[in-house]
């Protein structure tokens, strides 16, 4: 209260007719309710009702945290309020909880839950799916975030939708064969209209108390690149689009907060983004040190020009340009790919001459783009948790990025 007040009288506004200003922010409410005893106040009641508050006052309330919604200008002129969008600089993957190349116990998946709770400098958010562990990791982090008894208004859950839970018939899961570790379940693709809202409510199902307020279509440049022919290719373009149409109702009921879209092939989220409204997309393996062709920055800044967030991930190259033999997702070696490791050894040298971790420059270079708001990064180690959210936070010297650029490192 006493931080409310101050606002108010730095704008020249009493707190009461903010009070009720605030709520004709929302354009659902078209009345207020006021009542008093003492019949000198009914006018100032009225008044209240009518009274001006300036713009900047709201923005003032923002800034500081007072107030959790966005404040806009409507077409109108208006001012009107939407529920922030705002998305974290850092945003913590669940693939580990679905157990992803090894199997964790419940302690060690509510650990990593913990520490990205108590790490997050405000809402965490999670990012999962149905096809983590078939379901698994969702089932997980609902079931850690309750022992923890965190507050559903106090987590926001990110579900790429597109796979369902299914009997497992086989030995070993049917999707993604090699990955999944101990899966009691199996998994199969549905992506279409009614497809997808089944996985948005088999999704919040699983995760028990919580539910997902930021939802997408998992993975859609794999799907279009299964077609078989054009025909095929036209068909699954439109189921495609017709999934995103269930979740455009989903917003525009106010059962999510934003939709989105991930994919590696970001010619993918192109077409996307020009037939839906989106709030945020997540690119994979296209924007970092390494690879960021000019198409790619190009879409950046087409996304930034409709109001679309960008969350960056795999921003290792699937853990090549810290050290890894696995270059997105594929073996390389020396003496198959001995550019890709000259490459590396010329950017670690770059580095370690600045005195900058490897894994920090290539979160930073991130933040390079004002398009990039956002990084996702998963640890199936808990006290990993807390050096990835350093890396969102890293200062790296200018100086670096210059050496970087004069070596042709970086373009």
């Amino acid at each position: 209260r006493d931080e409310f007040h101050a606002v108010c009288t730095k704008h020249g506004a009493r707190p009461a007719e903010v009070c009720v200003q605030f709520s004709f922010l929302f354009d659902a409410i078209v009345s207020i309710a006021l009542s008093s005893s003492k019949p000198s106040r009914v006018k100032g009641n009225i008044e209240l009702a009518n009274a001006k508050v300036p713009d900047a006052l709201w923005t003032d309330l923002k800034a500081k945290g007072l107030i959790k919604v966005d404040i806009e200008r409507a077409a109108d002129g208006q001012m009107v309020a939407k529920l922030s969008k705002a998305l974290p600089k850092i945003v913590f993957g669940t693939s580990s909880l679905g157990n992803l190349f090894v199997e964790l116990d419940a302690a060690t998946k509510q650990e990593l839950v913990s520490e990205a709770v108590n790490g997050a400098s405000g809402t965490p958010v999670f990012d999962s799916a149905g096809k983590y562990g078939a379901g698994l990791a969702l089932e997980s982090l609902g079931e850690a975030l309750k022992a923890l008894k965190v507050s559903p208004a106090d987590v926001l859950i990110s579900n790429k939708l597109g796979w369902k839970r299914a009997p497992l018939t086989t030995p070993e899961p049917t999707f993604e064969p090699g990955a999944w570790v101990n899966l009691k379940h199996d998994a199969v693709q549905d992506i279409s209209y009614d497809g997808i809202l089944e996985c948005y409510e088999e999704g919040n199902a699983l995760l028990g108390d919580y539910s997902s307020q930021i939802v997408s279509v998992h993975d859609p440049d794999e799907y279009l690149k299964a077609a078989k022919d054009e025909a095929d290719l036209k068909k699954r373009k439109q189921d495609v689009l017709d999934a995103y149409r269930a979740l455009i109702e989903l917003r525009d009921a106010g059962k999510v907060q934003s939709v989105g879209v991930g994919a590696k092939d970001v010619t993918v989220i192109d077409f996307i983004s020009d037939h839906v409204k989106l709030d945020w997309a997540m690119f994979a393996c296209s924007v970092t040190p390494y690879a960021h062709v000019p198409s790619t920055l190009q879409l950046l800044a087409k996304l930034k020009a409709q109001g679309v967030d960008v969350i960056n991930s795999a921003v290792f190259n699937a853990g090549f340009l810290l050290g890894s033999d696995n270059f997105d997702y594929k073996k390389v070696a020396r003496d198959t790919h001995p550019e890709l490791f000259q490459w590396r050894d010329e950017f670690h040298a770059v580095c370690a001459k600045h005195g900058a971790r490897p894994a920090e420059v290539c979160v930073q270079f991130s933040f390079l783009f004002d398009a990039i708001v956002s990084i996702a990064l998963s640890s199936s180690k808990p006290s990993r948790v807390k050096g990835n959210i350093e890396l969102a936070n890293a200062k790296v010297p200018d100086a670096l990025w210059t050496d970087l650029k004069a070596k042709g490192l970086i373009s």
